[in-house]
């Protein structure tokens, strides 16, 4: 729901300005099994940047939480869907927040970038990511905002990508992903 503030001084008259909703959700799969895998690392870089008390809630298929940054109010979910079915935990608070798509920033992996880099998108398709294409089936619209957070692809060209994602980030990736933490604290994050 939108609040309504009054600024003082327009031309004389007071107007009226509306702080909006928005959904902030990071990816990944459930359970202590996946925690450090390369799929959860938008789970994990969102808890990281905003490290707040996260409650269950069964009808959003996620773990909730929720912060207010210059009167905006941003909903942190973190579904507990497998990342396949990640648009249906998206689906859920969308519906229950009424937010619409371009509301919405999904935190998530990409194998198209180095670990340690990351980039910022708007619209486009799913390049093969289950989580996002379930995102794109449930809202039927690709225009959401996307942190794409770089996991690379795997060395050996042999390695499955599914079990690449799914293994454990290495140690020496550590520090490029506190390079990304410290830059995306710093940054203007849509809201």
């Amino acid at each position: 729901m939108e609040k309504l503030h009054a600024f003082p001084f327009t031309a004389g008259k007071p107007c009226q300005v509306y702080s909006m909703d928005y959904l902030y959700a990071g990816l990944g799969n459930p359970g202590n099994k996946y925690e450090g895998t390369r799929h959860n690392l938008g789970a994990e870089i969102l808890r990281s940047l905003f490290p707040v008390s996260l409650k269950e809630s069964a009808p959003l298929h996620s773990l909730t939480g929720e912060i207010t940054r210059n009167d905006d109010r941003i909903y942190l979910i973190f579904p507990q869907t497998f990342m396949n079915l990640s648009g249906k935990a998206l689906q859920a608070a969308a519906k229950k927040w009424r937010i619409s798509p371009e509301n919405i920033v999904v935190f998530h992996d990409e194998i198209e970038l180095l670990p340690g880099q990351v980039r910022y998108k708007f619209g486009g398709g799913h390049k093969g990511h289950n989580g996002l294409r379930d995102i794109l089936r449930v809202f039927s619209n690709a225009d959401f905002h996307r942190i794409r957070l770089g996991v690379g692809r795997p060395e050996n060209p042999s390695y499955s990508v599914s079990d690449y994602v799914l293994s454990r980030i290495s140690a020496s990736q550590w520090p490029a992903l506190e390079d990304v933490l410290r830059l995306l604290s710093e940054q203007d994050l849509p809201h």
